[in-house]
């Protein structure tokens, strides 16, 4: 007897920070399109734990657009911020491993103690968003932690990436272009979990919705690339199934930038308002990266 072939299940996850754009809709069209070509499913979740910056009225927008587009969806729109609990439950489980701990330094500390280690002969550790997080609150003692949380000092959650990567071993994931890669637990340095105005990170809201929501194919910018090591690390770390990976190419102006949120022009609400049909933004959104409608 064969082996049962997995449905499919994609999804498009964004943040409700500003209108949709025309990158952001080639990204939720290839979604679309793998899981219906293949006739599984495309899950649309709504990445809102940044409670400061997200607001209800572009969630709206947003959905509007991708019924405009055509691109219906199946299921109930999943709303990170309606689901605290899950990722509470889950960052509940790493510390009682021992692998994340509170971190009491602001931004402007950090900065000084990379500015510090910079004239080390080692240099500071960098990783693909700039040099990473020092350590600097990694090796507190219990007694000093509890201490500084009895004292009302603001503190975030951080992964412990060093003994992440003791717990999992090596691990890999596969993505369709690039093949078999080998992933890189401390690429990301010890990032943040947690903090006091985001409830939870997008690195580990993400995981577990992708485990809770069956996805199969995650499929995203190649600029999401260096955060899949991470999430990976999650994943084997919480004993989830790692999906397979497609990171697309990102559109981009003439001039080589990369479009986002700020171009005004470019969103789909400012397409729909000057005429342009929802064939039509499908076609320049394929043909941006090379791809034929």
């Amino acid at each position: 007897m064969s082996p049962a072939v997995l449905p499919v299940v994609t999804r498009f996850a964004p943040s409700p920070t500003g209108l949709l754009h025309l990158g952001s809709a080639y990204s939720a069209l290839v979604a679309w399109t793998r899981a219906r070509e293949a006739g599984g499913r495309f899950l649309v979740r709504i990445e809102d734990t940044d409670v400061r910056r997200c607001r209800r009225d572009y969630e709206t927008a947003i959905l509007q657009d991708l019924k405009w587009l055509g691109l219906n969806w199946d299921g109930e729109v999943r709303r990170q911020s309606d689901h605290f609990s899950d990722y509470g439950h889950e960052l509940d489980r790493l510390s009682r491993r021992g692998l994340v701990y509170p971190c009491f330094c602001s931004r402007a500390k950090i900065a000084r103690e990379i500015a510090a280690s910079a004239a080390a002969p080692h240099g500071p550790s960098v990783g693909p968003d700039g040099p990473l997080y020092p350590g600097t609150c990694r090796d507190l003692t219990p007694a000093e932690r509890k201490r500084r949380i009895a004292a009302g000092r603001e503190f975030c959650m951080r992964l412990d990436s060093a003994r992440a990567a003791a717990a999992v071993g090596p691990y890999d994931f596969v993505d369709e272009d690039r093949g078999r890669i080998a992933g890189q637990p401390l690429l990301m340095g010890d990032f943040v979990i947690a903090r006091k105005d985001t409830p939870i990170s997008y690195h580990l809201a993400v995981t577990v919705d992708d485990h809770l929501q069956g996805v199969s194919l995650v499929t995203r910018g190649e600029d999401i690339l260096p955060s899949t090591h991470a999430h990976v690390l999650l994943q084997r770390l919480q004993g989830y199934a790692t999906p397979l990976y497609a990171h697309h190419g990102l559109i981009a102006d003439p001039t080589g930038r990369r479009l986002a949120k700020r171009d005004k022009d470019l969103t789909i609400r400012s397409l729909r308002e000057s005429g342009v049909g929802p064939e039509e933004v499908r076609r320049r959104a394929l043909a941006a990266v090379g791809r034929q409608a």
